[in-house]
Parts: structure tokens; sequence; C-alpha cells
């Protein structure tokens, strides 16, 4: 099958191969392995950049529409589908995504960002993740979903337990996902029957309901899988980019005061926190025939995981690859994809990234960490990042 040497270390499959530091592995399929099969998990490990880039422009070979994850089967969104189908169905989505539509999101972001900072401020010691980083994304996709503000903690926890259940090998983890997701496909339908009769001008799901491919609209399901593409992308994601930006910066004060002496330099600082992060462990692509990808056999059918954590720290793409550096630049990270399937929420990440480190670097300037353990990562195989965060602040 592969000609290279198994590494037991390297479980691609597992949840917790993630949480426990990952890059010490990533590290060592670049050098060794780049094209790496994982016997157990039955999947090819992708871990250059240059690779990762090169799969996701060849849908014809490497496609989308058999599943993105690895041990799942495919679903009816977007993101599991290539060629027309797909590229008409990101069309409707991206109408939720438009640069106006963007902008006219920042006083509402901007304004979370304070009441989230200053109820926390307030307090002095607190979770930052818990408290700040896992509720303005969510707040905002909420609002795009049409979930109402007394659901907002519902919608926190469907996500959650959805999200735990990737990689999951714990039964009760596995049946909290599936009773999430249930009880949040109930939740959303009836929003998308509420919006069919009431359609309103600032949510995406009346966008959805509304819009129509060749005469003919979407059905519940087709929305429904929208719906929780877009939940699980937009919020899970940017949590984890602000808890893992907010721990370097406190990890690197020098690099803190520049950031607050000179706010100018926060959407450099954002790119490189995007790359550090990379919360999107992996996306899976399916061989559509037999092919060779770095002198390694691919057969039909087979399915390759493009590990961008690993691209986002390839040595010969990125000087100093394993340094944290706020003024980075060039920085052409693949932290929200590459090709016909980069992520459409990238700009309103962006947004909330920017705005958010605006508001605390104002705020909360002396965020310290309340103890000296690293905070524990979250065990999935598809997004990763910082379960809980103590910090706390004098000012």
């Amino acid at each position: 099958m592969a000609d290279h040497p198994p590494n037991a270390a390297v479980r691609l499959l597992a949840g917790d191969f993630y949480a426990t530091d990952p890059h010490p592995h990533f590290a060592w399929m670049r050098r060794h392995a780049p094209v790496y099969w994982d016997a157990a998990g039955g999947v090819w490990g992708v871990s250059l950049y240059d690779d990762v880039v090169a799969v996701s422009k060849d849908p014809r070979t490497f496609c989308s529409g058999r599943g993105i994850r690895p041990d799942a089967p495919p679903f009816p969104y977007m993101i599991d589908i290539d060629g027309v189908e797909h590229r008409r169905r990101r069309s409707l989505v991206s109408k939720g995504f438009t640069p106006r539509r963007i902008a006219e999101r920042e006083p509402r972001i901007r304004q979370l960002c304070v009441d989230l900072i200053e109820r926390a401020r307030e307090r002095r010691r607190f979770d930052f993740v818990a408290d700040v980083a896992a509720w303005l994304p969510l707040i905002v996709i909420g609002d795009m979903l049409g979930v109402t503000p007394e659901d907002h903690e519902r919608l926190l926890h469907w996500s959650d337990a959805m999200l735990e259940g990737s990689g999951a090998t714990s039964l009760d983890r596995i049946e909290r996902a599936n009773t999430a997701f249930a009880e949040y496909s109930a939740y959303q339908r009836d929003v998308i029957a509420d919006r069919r009769v009431r359609p309103r001008d600032d949510d995406l799901v009346s966008i959805l309901v509304h819009a129509e491919i060749d005469g003919a609209k979407l059905d519940d399901d087709t929305i429904l899988a929208e719906a929780l593409l877009i939940l699980i992308g937009g919020d899970e994601t940017t949590r984890h980019v602000i808890s893992d930006g907010m721990l370097e910066l406190i990890r690197h004060p020098e690099q803190r005061a520049r950031l607050a002496r000179e706010p100018g330099g926060i959407p450099t600082a954002v790119e490189e926190m995007l790359r550090w992060a990379s919360p999107i462990q992996n996306m899976a692509r399916t061989a559509t025939h037999t092919v060779e990808l770095r002198g390694q056999r691919i057969e039909q059918g087979q399915k390759l995981l493009l590990l961008y954590p690993s691209a986002n720290r390839d040595e010969q793409v990125f000087a100093a690859a394993s340094t944290f550096d706020v003024a980075r630049r060039p920085n052409e990270h693949v932290a929200f994809g590459f090709g016909a399937h980069y992520c459409l929420g990238a700009s309103l990440a962006r947004l909330e990234l920017r705005v958010m480190f605006e508001e605390i670097l104002r705020r909360m300037p002396d965020l310290e960490l309340q103890t000296d353990a690293p905070p524990p990562r979250r065990a999935s195989n598809f997004i990763c990042g910082l379960e809980t965060m103590p910090v706390e602040t004098r000012a």
C-alpha cells in the first residue's frame, strides 16, 4: 500500500491525536512521509502545503462529492458537492455574505464585542473561551440562521455537542451528538417554515427559502443542510481562532504591546492567528481514479485528508514556520481551505476577529492566564481548539 514506515503516533481519525499537539507528528510526516497511509484509519494524510493546494485545485481527480469527512457518508450540503451543482448552491448561499451585508454587520459585531468584554472585565477572573470567545461567532451566526436571543444557549449546546462527536470513541459523546443534531434540526425546520410565510431582510434562511435554481425552490432538507454547514463552519472555527490568538498574544507580550500601540496592524495579526490556529484540522477528498502523488499509489475510492494545520507550518513555504509572528508577510495560509470550496464566510470571520481584538487590546490590555498549565483542547478530528482558558485582568 505504501513504501513509508508506519508511525503508531499518527492516528488521523482519532480526536485525541489533534487535542495533544499533532505538530511534531505533522513535522515527521512532512520530512519522511508527506503522503502518509494511516492503515488504522484507512486514509491518506496529505501534509505538505503544495500538495494540499494541488489536491484542492483538482476536483476531477480528488472529489468532494463522496464526503468531506473521512469517517462519515456525504451529507446533502454544498461542501459535499462538486461541479455545476456546487456552484449553483454556493451562489445562493453567498448572497448572505456579500461585501455589503458583511459591512452592515460591523456595528452589531462591535457592540457584541464590547458587551462581552465589559461583562467579563467586571468579574476580573473568567474563562476566556466560555465567557468571550464562544459567544461572538455563535450570536452572529445565530442572527443569520434566525435563532432568537433566548435560544442562543441552546444553539451553543447543540453546536458543541455535534462537534464533540467528531472522532469520538465514547458512546455517550456520540449519543449526545446525535441528540443535538435531532434537536437542532427540529428547531431549524421551524425557522424555515416561518420564513416561508414571513421572510425577513436580515437573515440567510429567508434568502435560501425564497431562492430558486432553474425555477425550483430549495426543499427543507437542503436548506437545513446548508444551515448546519453555516453553523458548524461559522461558529466553532472563529471561536477557536479568537481563543488561540489571545493565548499567543499573552505568551508574546511584546507582540501584544505592539498591536495595542499600532492597532492598524491587527488585520495582519489576524492572518497569523488564522495560520497558527488552523481550527479546521482536515477535509477529505476521494480519488476518482487510481493516481500517484509523491510516489504513492492512491487507489480509486480511497480518501485523502488535507491536513491544513500541517500545511500552515510547512517550512518550505513559511519562514520560521513554528514561530508566531503578528507582522508575518506574506502569509498565504490555507486556514480557509483553497479552490472551489474556499470558505464562504472568510470575510465575516476576518471582520469578527479584527473587531474583537481591537476591543480586547483597548479594554483588557493586561489580560493574563490564571495558571501556567496549558489550556485543554477539544478532542475532535474535524474542528479543534481550546476548551477552556481561565484568565484574569486588573484593568
